[in-house]
């Protein structure tokens, strides 16, 4: 994944839910992102305010990296689930488990949304101690430093701190306008980070957009669910005025499986990126 980031132009991490999702996009898109919102949707049925533990997201990119071997896995894993030891530890979990890379954030519990209001910031020494051990732990694992911070002045102030503790890339959450990213990118001299989520704070930009303001690594956190979502509503709105009849359904058994027998056949080549 560092090469890829590195040598490349710009790289798209797709959003995934299930492992279902992840087998889809993987037909699309070298680089997945495993997203928070997504997998509490998915897993818990609950919004992503903090109820995710760390063994189910250890156990969750085990499912993912089993049927997709060769993909880039980044995995949101929010504060590194309170302190930093524990945080350690499942850094060091998630690469034995095959994560290529984790984004890591300076809020406070209890989380919110990074497009949400309310939320709540550590203090700067405070993370940068968890980033720092974090970065001391990984192996190879690429990490992002992400902030939630909404203050100009004190995004700056962080995202240099990030970078000089040696964070592999840095990410501001819930921005507005691509300002920030212009005025910072060069400074930081490291690959800056995006998130795209369909209906939050960040405009809706193109890759040339994101390409020209200085960014390398997008995140689409949502793009899966949020389909699922629309897709579901449909298909059962007709299935209602079909009278029960499900001969206008445009995916059958065999597109199904068809995609879970490349799930098969890759987790049976057991080739790891």
């Amino acid at each position: 994944m560092r090469g890829a980031v590195l040598d490349g132009d710009i790289t798209p991490f797709i959003g995934v839910y299930d492992v279902f999702s992840a087998g889809m996009a993987g037909r699309h898109f070298e680089s997945l992102f495993l997203s928070g919102f997504g997998f509490a949707a998915s897993y818990y049925g609950l919004p992503d305010v903090g109820f995710i533990t760390w063994t189910d997201i250890v156990s969750y990119v085990q499912r993912i990296r089993t049927v997709l071997p060769a993909h880039h896995l980044l995995v949101d894993i929010d504060d590194g689930y309170t302190d930093p030891e524990v945080a350690c530890h499942v850094v060091s979990v998630l690469e034995a488990a095959g994560a290529s890379g984790v984004v890591l954030e300076d809020q406070k519990r209890p989380r919110r949304c990074g497009h949400f209001d309310g939320k709540q910031i550590m203090e700067l020494d405070e993370y940068l101690a968890k980033l720092r051990q974090v970065l001391a732990t990984r192996r190879e694992m690429f990490v992002v430093a992400r902030t939630d911070s909404s203050d100009p002045a004190d995004i700056e102030l962080r995202v240099l701190a990030f970078v000089e503790a040696g964070a592999d890339a840095v990410l501001v959450d819930g921005l507005t306008s691509l300002d920030t990213v212009r005025r910072l990118s060069s400074k930081a001299g490291r690959p800056f980070c995006f998130n795209q989520i369909a209906g939050g704070k960040s405009p809706a930009c193109t890759l040339t957009e994101l390409r020209e303001a200085g960014v390398k690594l997008v995140i689409y956190s949502t793009p899966c669910l949020f389909s699922a979502q629309a897709a579901i509503d449909d298909a059962l709105v007709e299935l209602k005025k079909a009278d029960g009849s499900l001969s206008g359904s445009r995916i059958g058994v065999k597109d199904c499986t068809a995609v879970l027998s490349e799930n098969l056949a890759r987790r049976d080549t057991g080739r790891v990126s």
